[in-house]
């Protein structure tokens, strides 16, 4: 026997866009980010009604992108007219046999980026029904930093949902992983909300108070206080052509031209510019803050790894602000400890929320108030490395402050 809904039964309000409850719409936070990239989402069909789903709010943000539900896509027209740009090859993201690291080895030109959406059991079941999709060549990447998926658990840590799986590998693609960036703007918020919203329904029922819960000691990592000594800070600059100039767009991949490391608990410093291999790019040295001929009498890559084979130890602790400058040092040929902390991502953990640059992040915690924080070497990645050490200080700072008991009520 069905259950009869109640006669003032009304129900929610339902956004047209992005299909969540009116409460919870996140389509204040969306954001169009062009890109040369075509994107093409292949979605199950038991994820199309996945509230919390992250494909279709990728869809939105990115114009140059189609999103198709189903589970058998041979023969489809959308699809064959999709993989048929000889200008933008097609590759599927989907790991395997033969797939190629994106992050460490990108294609030269532009794509078209097919994307699985399901559980790894769906996907695997898409790319399994489909021969086209089995037939196209692959690539793959590992995670440089956790999910943020906090209302989802993935089946393991180095997973990540589709939107920020696109982060990361669209942010290689396109040469420009900050802009990227901007499309987890909406999937914060839709978490933040759906937690915010899930707390007040939480609370609404709880009838006795519990008291004043014990005051935890911040998510950061022990490493920062525990072993000062092996702690790097690195950032990197690059030479690189811009996308979205038509005019002055080019085949030349990004590549890197300014390196420094820097070792706060023993003042050593590591400030190499590299003479790049490409030609400059005009607006290269005015945003890095270097000369031309500061860049055209830098040192050769050879130098740069000879050096920097004689600074790290296999046990340091790696420190960036973002993924990109270790991304790039990579890509060239250098190699990196194991170890390494994304000092934004631990910012966005303490702040509770997004943090945007160093400098905002600075003046937030009032680091620098009393005393100017200056540069460690030459150009704009001088001042980043000085930056980055004082973050590092006041992290190691707060881990070793023991805290605060809760009042006696």
């Amino acid at each position: 026997m069905k259950r009869s809904l109640p006669l003032d039964f009304e129900p929610r309000a339902v956004c047209a866009r992005c299909k969540r409850p009116e409460l919870v719409c996140y389509c204040a936070h969306l954001t169009s980010i062009p890109t040369r990239t075509r994107v093409v989402l292949l979605q199950h069909p038991r994820e199309e009604d996945m509230a919390i789903g992250t494909a279709h709010m990728a869809s939105l943000c990115l114009p140059n992108s189609e999103l198709h539900v189903g589970v058998r896509f041979d023969g489809s027209p959308a699809l064959e007219r999709a993989l048929s740009d000889p200008e933008r090859p097609a590759a599927l993201l989907y790991p395997g046999e033969g797939a190629i690291d994106v992050l460490a080895d990108p294609p030269k030109g532009p794509i078209t980026l097919v994307v699985v959406d399901g559980t790894w059991w769906q996907a695997r079941k898409l790319v399994r029904t489909n021969a086209t999709l089995a037939a196209l060549p692959r690539y793959a990447f590992a995670a440089p930093t956790p999910s943020e998926y906090r209302i989802r658990k993935e089946p393991d840590v180095a997973y990540v949902s589709t939107i920020e799986a696109l982060v990361h590998v669209l942010g290689v693609l396109e040469g420009d992983p900050e802009r990227l960036e901007e499309l987890l703007t909406p999937f914060r918020a839709m978490i933040d909300k759906q937690i915010a919203f899930a707390t007040t329904l939480r609370g609404a029922r709880v009838r006795h108070g519990k008291g004043p819960s014990p005051q935890k000691r911040p998510p950061i990592p022990r490493a920062l206080s525990e072993h000062p000594a092996r702690v790097v800070c690195v950032t990197g600059e690059a030479n690189a052509w811009p996308y979205r100039d038509k005019d002055l767009r080019t085949s030349h991949r990004e590549e890197l031209v300014h390196w420094m490391a820097h070792r706060p608990a023993t003042g050593e410093t590591l400030d190499l510019i590299l003479r790049p291999r490409n030609p400059l790019a005009p607006s290269t040295a005015p945003h890095i803050d270097l000369t031309d001929d500061a860049l055209e009498q830098g040192a050769s890559l050879e130098e740069l790894f000879a050096r920097w084979s004689a600074f790290v130890r296999e046990d340091d602790v790696i420190c960036s602000w973002g993924h990109y400058p270790v991304g790039i040092f990579e890509r060239t040929g250098g190699t990196l400890p194991k170890t390494r902390i994304d000092l934004r991502q631990v910012a966005r953990v303490l702040m509770k929320g997004r943090v945007g640059t160093m400098d905002a992040v600075l003046e937030k915690l009032a680091i620098g108030a009393s005393s100017p924080i200056g540069s460690l070497g030459r150009g704009r990645a001088g001042v980043r490395a000085a930056q980055l050490a004082r973050i590092v200080s006041h992290l190691a700072r707060s881990a070793e402050t023991p805290p605060a008991a809760p009042a006696a009520s």
